[in-house]
């Protein structure tokens, strides 16, 4: 396998020899042995060698080479100066994802809808370049629409293309038209999708010091830079310090104008235009970009499911649903790719329809597919028996309803999202270690997320469905779990109420620890992991800059999907919002925010705004009647604390009295709580003692406690994990003989 130095060598090696024109200044056999004895290590044509070298020599400028002054550069680096090729480089993919994907209730639709943005960013665009599967589609439909750019591309120019984008080199002539490929390709196969894409063009040189004037001199450098630090003109100062960063000292100067001064500055130019065409900013020699897709309706015609296009037929299936063409796409991949339905032999309500579309060429597969191979590779063997056990072969859950029936109806939306990925981004100074970035990033939540899933879940029997659509499935094993998306840092699950929170802490400590695990990023000298955890113990260390912030909403099976998926993002907001609070003070680890919902209509305003206005009060004190978000230790803690009570046997009806109480006052809960603990039969009480009043609510002034509440002398607030014990109580099983009444007790509760 190719190291991302040789790929990225490879890359700007075969722009170089192209040229600027649409066709090859060499040729195309040349390059095509060029790029071949790259590949293999071994020695170019004759014709190429002095671009290899000027690549070679661009690659081995030292990391900290930073000349005071642009001559020096300009003298030291002669040749590559000279080197006036321009080189491509195209930005682009989906916007709006979300918008597309949950604009459809239907579990089928929305897996559909998932599926296919995959499949064009993780497929279809790789195979441009003639990356990935060989595709007669693709090439069948290039050759149509742009029939000289698969020519021109390789599968090194690709920098990265995972997380719904795409990063990518290209010869100086075929930026534009690369560009309109990418736009064109997801409006084509979606209609309704969202995209943009942009390119320019750059020289040599700027592909390691970022952007350069046409005229060198005239470029803004270090010694301009100084200068500017020490003038009066605050408006100057200003303007410079919000490009440049505002650093403190001579060090943190040369650091911050070397961060800027990088592959870094092109890709936030590429970034900037991107924002530019997706608002609908006029562009030279591209198509306008200023109207999103839409499609007409009018009112005398039937509109389908989602009542956002009119619909080309109702079709043959058991609810009779009214479909628009961009719901058949959806529908057709949302069942391929849950196996339902073959490629191989499409159902007969599709092939009726006798659409120009066609799902075929590629092969369609799911995250669930994924996660089976996964399980199958050899070193997982430990997971695939610890997940698998002595189960059938599962299939795919096909709605909502099925992952409602592993758990007294309740389902668990997980959403995690990479902490800082921006900041890390702006740091980045070489396109080979955002090639090197991409992977670790995608193969570190990807792998996270299998590996959470295999220890806390196990296939599920299906039982007791009474819906006439799926009543015919009671007995089928399956998955008990959706993946919805993986991109990049981002991550979407739909999982069992019962298993969210572990799930969710498993996710975000395995990211960290297989980033940690590559040692390419480590946590700062002024790190630390431990003093900021409101729960005594022995936390996980965390020794990578580089966390995930998760929110987790309980709900139940039958909640709108487009409700739960916007409160789920602002606990996922919430989450990522007390991340960058603890980053301020040093800790670098994740954090989880959740929220346990029995009925639609709990919230009817933002959850912030909620939390705000009903659970914080002021009696005598400030007294926050909740605790969320909290760290993945203290989210252990916090499940340790359930179990404590469910052990102890602690009664159900007493738990929500003292939750009642916690708004009397601080003294009152207090009083209670105490009461309550000391009716506990022996033994018991000191179950809660260990897990719950030593590790969270020691006293700051003497060796007791103030269970159930917490301190926080910074603020000057109390607050307590009460609420959100009792709101959790319910989804937390344990394991312990003594428990099984309970166990039981609590399942009846929750179906209520």
């Amino acid at each position: 396998m190719n190291s991302s130095s040789n790929v990225i060598k490879i890359a700007i090696a075969w722009c170089l020899g192209w040229g600027e024109g649409r066709e090859p200044q060499f040729d195309l056999s040349v390059l095509q042995q060029m790029h071949q004895a790259l590949n293999d290590g071994k020695s170019v044509p004759e014709e190429v060698q002095w671009i290899v070298k000027q690549v070679k020599q661009l690659q081995e400028i030292p990391e900290k080479y930073c000349p005071e002054n642009i001559e020096n550069l300009k003298s030291d680096y002669a040749e590559l100066w000279k080197q006036n090729t321009q080189i491509g480089l195209v930005y682009g993919g989906a916007t709006k994802i979300k918008q597309y994907v949950f604009e459809n209730t239907n579990l089928t639709d929305i897996r559909g809808a998932s599926a296919l943005l995959d499949r064009i960013n993780l497929v279809d665009l790789p195979a441009f370049f003639g990356q990935g599967q060989k595709s007669v589609t693709i090439s069948q439909w290039l050759s149509k629409n742009f029939p000289d750019l698969a020519t021109a591309l390789i599968p090194e120019l690709i920098i990265y293309s995972t997380g719904g984008n795409i990063l990518a080199f290209c010869p100086a002539a075929f930026v534009d038209e690369l560009a309109n490929a990418i736009e064109k390709r997801y409006t084509e196969e979606t209609l309704r999708a969202n995209s943009c894409a942009v390119g320019d063009q750059f020289n040599l040189l700027e592909i390691r010091f970022g952007l350069l004037a046409d005229r060198i001199e005239d470029t803004f450098w270090l010694n301009k830079y100084r200068l500017v630090n020490d003038e009066t003109d605050k408006a100057k100062i200003e303007l410079v310090r919000a490009y440049f960063g505002n650093p403190k000292n001579d060090a943190e100067l040369l650091e911050a104008f070397q961060n800027r001064k990088s592959f870094n500055e092109i890709t936030t130019k590429l970034a900037i235009l991107f924002n530019q065409r997706r608002s609908g900013n006029d562009f030279l020699n591209r198509p306008s970009r200023r109207y999103p897709p839409m499609f007409e309706t009018h009112p005398y015609l039937r509109r389908d499911e989602s009542d956002l296009c009119s619909a080309i037929a109702q079709i043959n299936l058991p609810s009779k649903p009214y479909l628009s063409e961009s719901l058949v796409r959806k529908r057709i991949v949302g069942q391929i790719a849950k196996r339902e339905v073959f490629q191989e032999n499409l159902p007969p309500w599709f092939t009726s329809l006798e659409l120009d579309w066609q799902p075929t060429g590629i092969k369609i597969k799911s995250w669930v597919a994924e996660f089976e191979d996964y399980l199958a590779q050899q070193e997982n063997c430990h997971l695939a028996n610890q997940y698998y056990e002595n189960y059938s072969q599962p299939e795919e859950a096909r709605s909502l309803r099925e992952l409602g029936n592993v758990y007294q109806e309740f389902v668990a939306y997980i959403y995690a999202d990479g902490n800082n990925m921006g900041g890390y981004i702006q740091t980045i100074k070489t396109p080979e270690e955002y090639k090197q970035f991409s992977e670790d990033i995608f193969e570190a939540t990807e792998n996270s997320v299998y590996q959470a899933l295999a220890e806390h879940l196990h296939p599920h029997k299906l039982q007791n469905l009474t819906d006439p659509d799926n009543e015919n499935r009671n007995g089928q094993w399956i998955h008990p779990f959706e993946i919805l998306t993986i991109g990049g840092d981002d991550v979407m699950l739909i999982v069992p109420a019962n298993k969210a929170l572990q799930i969710a802490k498993t996710i975000g400590e395995e990211f960290e620890r297989k980033l940690a695990k590559t040692k390419r990023y480590p946590l700062p000298a002024d790190a630390q992991n431990n003093s900021v955890h409101r729960c005594q113990g022995s936390p996980v260390p965390n020794n990578s800059s580089l966390s995930m912030s998760i929110g987790v909403l309980v709900t139940a099976k039958d909640m709108p999907v487009y409700y739960a998926e916007k409160l789920t993002e602002q606990l996922l907001k919430s989450a990522k919002k007390r991340a960058k609070k603890l980053r301020d003070v040093g800790y670098y680890g994740g954090t989880v925010d959740f929220l346990t919902l029995k009925s639609v209509t709990m919230i009817s305003s933002n959850i912030e705004q909620f939390r705000k206005e009903a659970l914080t009060k002021k009696v005598g004190s400030t007294l926050q009647l909740y605790a969320a978000p909290y760290t993945f230790h203290e989210l252990g803690g916090l499940i340790k604390v359930v179990e404590a009570l469910k052990n102890a046997e602690f009664p159900k009806s007493q738990l929500y009295q003292i939750r009642s109480l916690l708004e009397k006052g601080k003294r009152i809960a207090i009083l209670n709580y105490r009461y309550f603990r000391a009716r506990l039969k022996d033994g018991k009480s000191e179950l809660l003692q260990r897990d719950f009043e030593e590790p969270w609510c020691p006293a700051k002034t003497n060796e007791g406690n103030i269970a159930p509440w917490m301190y926080e002398p910074k603020d000057g607030i109390y607050e307590t994990i009460w609420r959100e014990v009792v709101d959790i109580y319910d989804f937390i099983e344990v394991s312990s003989s003594d428990s099984t009444n309970q166990q039981q007790i609590t399942a009846k509760e929750a179906r209520k």
